[in-house]
C-alpha cells in the first residue's frame, strides 16, 4: 500500500512536468523533418537516457547538493528562473522562414547521417532540458527527500516506487516522441505554434512559482535568525 502510494504520488508529480504530450512537439520542432525509424530510434535512447538521469539524481542528488552546500530552496530559484528563462524566450521568438528552409535541408539528409546528427544531442538538449528540466529535479530531489524519512524498509519501497514512475513516466516520453509526427500531423502549423506559446506561457509560470517558492523558504529561514 505504502509503495503504491508512493508510485502514485511520484507519478502525478513527475507528469505535468515531463508532459510527454507537450515535450513531443518541443521535441518534433528541434529534430525537424525525419524519416519515421529516425524518431523511434532517438525516441528511444532518449526515454533510457531520462531514466538514467533521473535514477542518478535519485540516489545521489541529495548527496551532491550536501557536498557543494547546496540547500534545497536554492535549487528551487536557480532552478526556477532557468525554466522562467526558457519560457520567456520561446514566448518572445519571432517566426522566421529559415527554421523552413533548415527542416528543407534535413530532409535531404541521408537518413544514417541525420541519425547520428540528431544522436549527438540526444542528452543535450533532448533529454535535458527538453524532456527533463529544471524543475523536474527540483520535484525528484524533492521527492527523494521526502521518501528518505522513516524506517529502512519503507525508505526501500518509497524509493522503487519512485524508480518505477521515473520508469512509467519515460515509456510514455518514447510513445510521444517515437509517434510524434503522427500525433501533430493533422494539427495545422498555426495551431502548433500557438499551443508552444500557451506550453510556454505556462512554462514561465511554473518557473515562477518555484522560483518563489525557493524564494519564501529563504526569507522564512532569515526571519527566524
Amino acid at each position: 500500500m505504502l509503495m503504491w502510494h508512493s508510485f502514485l504520488l511520484a507519478f502525478s508529480a513527475l507528469l505535468p512536468l515531463i508532459n510527454p504530450l507537450g515535450s513531443a512537439l518541443v521535441f518534433l520542432g528541434l529534430a525537424g523533418d525525419a524519416p519515421r525509424a529516425v524518431y523511434k530510434s532517438l525516441a528511444r535512447k532518449i526515454a533510457f537516457n531520462n531514466v538514467i538521469f533521473l535514477g542518478i539524481f535519485e540516489l545521489l542528488g541529495s548527496t551532491i547538493l550536501k557536498f557543494f552546500g547546496i540547500s534545497l530552496p536554492i535549487v528551487q530559484v536557480s532552478g526556477g528562473l532557468v525554466i522562467a528563462a526558457i519560457g520567456w524566450s520561446v514566448l518572445n521568438e519571432k517566426d522566421s522562414g529559415a527554421a523552413a528552409k533548415d527542416k528543407q535541408d534535413e530532409a535531404h539528409v541521408a537518413p544514417e547521417n541525420q541519425l547520428q546528427n540528431l544522436e549527438e544531442k540526444a542528452f543535450y538538449p533532448f533529454t535535458f532540458p527538453v524532456t527533463s528540466g529544471p524543475g523536474t529535479l527540483v520535484v525528484l530531489l524533492t521527492l527523494s527527500a521526502k521518501f528518505s524519512e522513516g524506517p529502512n524498509s519503507a525508505v526501500v519501497l518509497a524509493h522503487l516506487a519512485l524508480f518505477l514512475a521515473i520508469v512509467a513516466v519515460s515509456v510514455l516520453v518514447f510513445v510521444c516522441y517515437a509517434h510524434a509526427a503522427k500525433l501533430t500531423k493533422r494539427i495545422p502549423a498555426s495551431t502548433a505554434h500557438g499551443i508552444l506559446r500557451v506550453v510556454a506561457f505556462i512554462l514561465l509560470c511554473i518557473g515562477v512559482q518555484i522560483t518563489w517558492n525557493g524564494a519564501s523558504a529563504l526569507i522564512a529561514t532569515l526571519a527566524r535568525h
